[in-house]
């Protein structure tokens, strides 16, 4: 077991390093061919930081473990709401300016619960998953429509900042682009290996090290993004790298695991522990940044919830799982 450890540790590195790389090129590549800031901030970024859950679950699935795969998908929305924008708002409360990331903010929790319909029966059909990836490419083309139409909106004027910072010509932005991308595959399936061998040693379910290990794992390059957004008070970018993503989570990552490998049996705990764990803490994020009546914040003691809300679903996970092993 001890070098399926060293093939997560090794993964997690490379996997951070390569989705750096990636989301650099393609942000670059994309400011090259004249897509404007927003949108290149709004889809080339969002989805490029959702690349690692993209790449680990498609590969899960492929593998034979559509379990990691969704668990993958749940427990990096867990994460990112509740520990990446814990841990953010306690180094700067995040205030909402962007329109467009208010009107994200219901958009999210209607996909989650859109996600949770198609799984009530505790299966996941290639349908249901097509059903799903459709939703994100009208996503897409909403966002698209979305960042044509407004006009001024703070996250552009963050975005075009960070674009100037991390410039680069077209010949280099191609390469990270594309050597990024095949270190994301190559760590994937690094970690997809490690995580599975570990969790059969273990006789722990692939669904729990999908929620856990490599949730957290694959949801390190947002928190990195939104941490230093934080800190160089780009609050509109911290929180919009967090929506984006998990919308991508919820639509793309699980509709491609699913058409790869259909889920006809779902472990009852998704929908009884996970599913309402994730729409509770989407619904809790929607109330405190869409700021009814005025600016949304996400002040450091909303933050601390956020938190506290992390351990306590964690440490339910972890009581569960030596409780089974106990047993």
């Amino acid at each position: 077991m001890g070098l399926a450890v060293l093939a997560i540790v090794v993964g997690f590195i490379l996997l951070v390093w390569s989705a750096d790389r990636f989301v650099d090129g393609a942000a670059a590549s994309a400011r090259h061919i004249g897509m404007s800031p927003l949108i290149i901030g709004m889809v080339v970024v969002g989805f490029g930081t959702s690349a690692p859950e993209m790449v680990v679950s498609a590969i899960a699935a492929l593998d034979g473990n559509p379990g990691l795969a969704l668990g993958n998908a749940l427990g990096s929305n867990i994460v990112n709401t509740a520990l990446i924008l814990g841990i953010t708002a306690l180094i700067a409360p995040l205030v909402v300016h962007s329109r467009i990331i208010r009107r994200e903010l219901p958009l999210l929790v209607i996909i989650g619960l859109l996600a949770g319909a198609l799984m009530w029966d505790d299966a996941l059909t290639r349908m249901e998953a097509g059903i799903l990836l459709c939703g994100f490419f009208v996503l897409i083309g909403w966002t698209v429509f979305a960042a044509a139409r407004e006009k001024n909106d703070t996250l552009e004027s963050e975005i075009e900042k960070e674009l100037q910072t991390h410039s680069m010509s077209p010949g280099r932005a191609a390469f990270w682009l594309i050597v990024g991308l095949l270190l994301l595959i190559l760590s994937s399936r690094i970690l997809v290996w490690g995580a599975v061998t570990i969790a059969h040693a273990l006789g722990v379910s692939d669904l729990i090290i999908g929620l856990t290990i490599v949730a957290l794992g694959t949801s390190l390059p947002e928190l990195a993004a939104s941490v230093i957004a934080a800190r160089k008070g780009e609050h509109d970018i911290a929180l919009g790298n967090i929506v984006g993503s998990n919308m991508f989570n919820l639509l793309a990552v699980i509709g491609i695991a699913g058409i790869i490998a259909p889920m006809p049996l779902i472990d009852a705990a998704v929908l009884t522990r996970d599913w309402p764990t994730m729409v509770g803490l989407s619904v809790a994020l929607f109330v405190m940044a869409y700021g009814f009546g005025g600016e949304g914040k996400i002040t450091r003691l909303e933050g601390s919830v956020l938190l506290l809300a992390f351990v306590a679903y964690n440490s339910y996970l972890v009581f569960s799982v030596l409780q089974g092993i106990a047993v």
